[in-house]
């Protein structure tokens, strides 16, 4: 089959895998999962299960519940596809729900530009403020400040149309108008005047220009998160066998994938690459890796509007006789199924593959004719036997307790001979739990917001929406520092007013998730089985104040049992 044909059997069943993504198990983890990019300055992540605070690193994987806080000037961007979300100085925004169809956020205080490049059937869109909530009704572009005391919260639409609802309002805002908000019940909206651009707004415009400009999109789509940083920083080819590849420019002698960077503890996924390369977001969470000629290169797979995201695309390699305290991997290549070690459905473990893997490449089944086959003999250890691409050309190794702490793989490799390779066995994953360093690598002691989480209250759809804001002018909140871009809207400036000591209550529209154990419990019901993330029924067993009990999926491989020792024949005494 030529690549062309290829590419329109892609096209025709991306349609329905897309499709079947929408209505996947509901325990399954979201197939969206965002990506902390162009961070500057000092921007500071709480993880959703843990109180304490990490410093921020580019290429952090950001899912339900993360909060982020953006210090005096700094400034990062929330890459999430087919939306980006960018906070400026002093911002304290909250990843409340990040869903299949449902992008949720939380603005307790400062400064949020979010760019809806466009919708699928039936995604929302909601930011959540201490004055209302705003639903994307059109794609388009919009900013948000909200500020401590009682100086309210401004919306400016540039593009596309909101919603703004609350306790006694529900109007449309649309391209070119700006509005305030104050109160929380009743909400008072009045209009004002569109703003000046400031810096913040210049950074955006720049960013958008270079996502909007990348070329790389053609090859894997919008869906793929991290794709504008491709054409920076490689090249792309076409090849026979695996059509387009990309090619990174520069790297080290000793590079293989999955070797620079290293593993932290994500939940629902568990162990989760975060990697070192700049441009190394989608390449390590999408697609597979080739050895092709002397070059190793990226194949994305097919371009669909959906791809399913992944914490990395290995095979863990243990087992007895092969190395104790040692924890190791090697990437998948192209056409190699991958099975997660975390809790997932047929249907996810169906769409993770044929959205990263060409469809008619992979190995051992034809998932177009029959899906079912894959399915059974993939959860049947003695049917299947791969012969792994890239096994022994990348195979890494590091210290277990190098791979708990998160510490830098390069810096803790240990040197593995091949004869030790040819003895590891395929694992589900390494038992190994997750230290505290996994979840918060670099501490941060002092963060100026409090230190609990924003609430939401959610309230009731009760107004009709008019096409037409309320046109009254208001007065502007004055500022409490000289701004810079005109008097339009106030800045956010060191010389804000004091920060509230208890968290601030967002009014939202759709009940957030219910908040899980913390990672401490997690950690102490993982005991029991090393490594392995807690399936839905556990965590719930957990929120409830029951043990956690067994866990019920069937992993695979199943891990390798213990090799039998000789018994130990009695000797005659010696004389």
């Amino acid at each position: 089959m030529t690549y062309l044909a290829k590419r329109i059997l892609f096209a025709a069943f991306a349609v329905v895998f897309s499709t079947a993504l929408l209505h996947a198990d509901s325990g399954d983890p979201s197939v969206r999962v965002a990506r902390l990019h162009a961070v500057q300055g000092n921007v500071s992540i709480q993880p959703s299960d843990e109180q304490q605070w990490t410093q921020a690193a580019n290429n952090y994987p950001i899912s339900t519940g993360d909060r982020i806080y953006s210090d005096q000037n700094s400034r990062a961007e929330i890459q999430m596809g087919n939306l980006v979300a960018r906070v400026w100085q002093t911002t304290d925004l909250t990843m409340t729900n990040l869903a299949d169809q449902l992008t949720q956020m939380g603005l307790a205080q400062g400064s949020l530009r979010v760019h809806t490049f466009s919708l699928n059937p039936g995604e929302q869109v909601e930011v959540d403020t201490p004055n209302g909530t705003l639903m994307v009704t059109q794609p388009g572009d919009f900013r948000v400040d909200s500020y401590t005391g009682d100086g309210g919260t401004i919306v400016t639409v540039n593009s596309g149309q909101l919603e703004v609802t609350g306790p006694g309002v529900s109007q449309y805002v649309g391209a070119g108008q700006s509005v305030q908000l104050t109160g929380t019940n009743p909400i008072q909206l009045v209009s004002q005047q569109m703003p000046g651009l400031d810096a913040f707004d210049r950074w955006s415009i720049d960013r958008d220009h270079h996502i909007l400009n990348a070329r790389s999109v053609q090859y894997v789509g919008r869906g793929v998160v991290g794709y504008d940083d491709l054409d920076d920083y490689g090249s792309w080819a076409d090849t026979p066998e695996y059509g387009p590849v990309w090619y990174p420019a520069s790297v080290a002698v000793d590079w293989v994938p999955y070797r620079y960077g290293h593993w932290v503890w994500i939940g629902p996924w568990g162990w989760t690459w975060v990697e070192e390369e700049p441009w190394g977001y989608a390449p390590f969470h999408y697609g597979r890796w080739a050895l092709i000629g002397s070059r190793w290169g990226w194949v994305p797979g097919p371009v669909v509007a959906v791809p399913v995201w992944a914490p990395a695309f290995v095979v863990f390699a243990g087992g007895d006789g092969f190395g104790a305290g040692i924890s190791a991997w090697f990437p998948l290549g192209p056409g190699e199924p991958f099975y997660p070690w975390y809790h997932c459905s047929p249907a996810y473990i169906r769409n993770i593959n044929v959205t990263n893997i060409n469809i008619t490449r992979i190995r051992n089944v034809t998932v177009v004719n029959n899906y079912n086959y894959f399915i059974n003999h993939v959860n049947n250890v003695n049917n299947v036997h791969i012969n792994y691409a890239n096994r022994e050309r990348a195979f890494t190794a590091v210290n277990s307790s190098a791979f708990a702490s998160a510490r830098p793989v390069h810096e803790n490799l240990v040197h593995v001979d091949p004869q030790q390779i040819n003895r590891a066995q395929v694992i589900p994953h390494p038992m190994v739990s997750p230290t505290l360093e996994a979840k918060v690598p670099h501490p941060v002691r002092a963060v100026a917001v409090p230190v609990a989480r924003p609430m939401v209250q959610v309230h009731a759809r009760t107004a009709v929406p008019v096409q037409n804001p309320v046109q009254t002018p208001a007065p502007h909140p004055q500022p409490v520092a000289p701004v810079a871009r005109g008097p339009q809207r106030p800045l956010t400036t060191t010389n804000q007013p004091p920060r509230p000591v208890e968290p601030r209550s967002l009014i939202g529209r759709t009940p957030p998730p219910p908040q899980g154990p913390s990672f401490e419990q997690r950690q102490q019901a993982m005991q029991a089985h090393p490594g392995r993330p807690l399936e839905p029924q556990q965590i719930e067993n957990l929120r409830q104040g029951r043990p956690a009990g067994q866990m019920q999926d069937r992993e695979w491989p199943p891990h390798p049992q213990p090799m039998a020792r000789p018994e130990a024949r009695p000797q005659p005494p010696r004389r």
